[in-house]
């Protein structure tokens, strides 16, 4: 089952990288569904950024990316089963096996954000490439044989606590991609056209980004809030204090701070959204440090890597 699981994710990588491929095909190719359609409705020239799509095929092959992603989810699923069966418990134990579950909930969020905003499928593209990028930094770095539990993990806590920082990660993912495209779109508007804003010609509107940037962020919050109650409550029946400051305690808080602050300065009028979503690009920079630097580089209670 192991090495089944470990073979089930050289298959989801490549699902997902040839979804991107059809993602960056309609996104290329395409045309912007919402502007395009108003505009040929009220018999407007298109926009001046905005070309008419060659023929049918970006769309169809767009649709094409959404099956791939869901076949991809499936094998993804199946990559997370098969672990479990094999190390014969939760498969989110260490580092590799968190990322690998972080991902996955990233890609679900995804589809449920594709199922409400269908004219935002070809955004799919940064999405997949993320959460290729992710498994296959997983795959080559942070890959451990699947084994037991260390003696501190024997708790029901964990499927609480480190679900809830799961879901939380994952949806912060999708938050994360979404502020990224926000500040490229408002780069493109102010009339910038070097990498990385050229990419925005074919992006929506950046109000609407923003949009989708706060629902994704608000969705998150309560749910990492609730992540680090329970973590807390486990540390005081494993170790016997609520709070220690630990390096893994400490940037949890960090991030939890950040995200706050993101969403204070999301409902006050005075603040740019240029500025929020700049917020919100540093909260997942300290979700990073919390994942990456304290599992790696920390002297940590929390550090179940498996790689030292």
């Amino acid at each position: 089952m192991g090495a089944l699981s470990n073979q089930l994710l050289v298959v989801t990588i490549l699902l997902y990288v040839f979804a991107m491929l059809c993602y960056a095909i309609e996104f290329a190719f395409g045309h912007r569904s919402v502007v395009a359609k108003v505009a040929v409705t009220v018999g407007a020239p298109l926009p001046s950024d905005v070309s008419p799509p060659l023929s049918a095929l970006p769309t169809r092959v767009g649709a094409v990316g959404v099956g791939l992603t869901g076949l991809g989810l499936a094998a993804h699923v199946a990559t997370l089963v098969t672990r479990g069966i094999a190390a014969g418990r939760v498969p989110w134990g260490n580092m590799y096996e968190f990322v690998i579950a972080v991902s996955l909930v990233g890609t679900v969020a995804w589809l449920i954000v594709l199922s409400r905003f269908p004219q935002l499928r070809h955004l799919g593209l940064f999405v997949s490439l993320v959460t290729a990028l992710l498994l296959a930094i997983a795959g080559m770095s942070l890959y451990t044989p699947a084994g037991p539990l260390v003696p501190a993990l024997h708790s029901y806590w964990l499927v609480i606590h480190v679900t809830a920082a799961i879901t939380a990660s994952g949806i912060l993912l999708v938050g994360f991609v979404a502020a990224v495209l926000h500040l490229i779109r408002i780069g493109y508007d102010k009339g910038s056209r070097r990498f990385p804003y050229g990419l925005a010609q074919r992006l929506p509107a950046a109000e609407t980004i923003e949009r989708l940037t706060f629902r994704v962020h608000a969705f998150a919050f309560p749910i990492w809030t609730f992540a680090i109650m329970c973590g807390a409550i486990w540390a005081e029946a494993a170790w016997g204090r609520y709070w220690g400051w630990d390096p893994k305690e400490t940037w949890s808080f960090v991030a939890w701070v950040v995200y706050a602050c993101y969403l204070h300065a999301r409902s006050t009028p005075s603040v740019s959204r240029r500025i929020t979503s700049w917020i919100a690009v540093a909260g997942w920079v300290a979700m990073l440090i919390n994942l990456y630097g304290v599992n790696i580089f920390a002297s940590s209670f929390h550090s179940y890597s498996g790689l030292k």
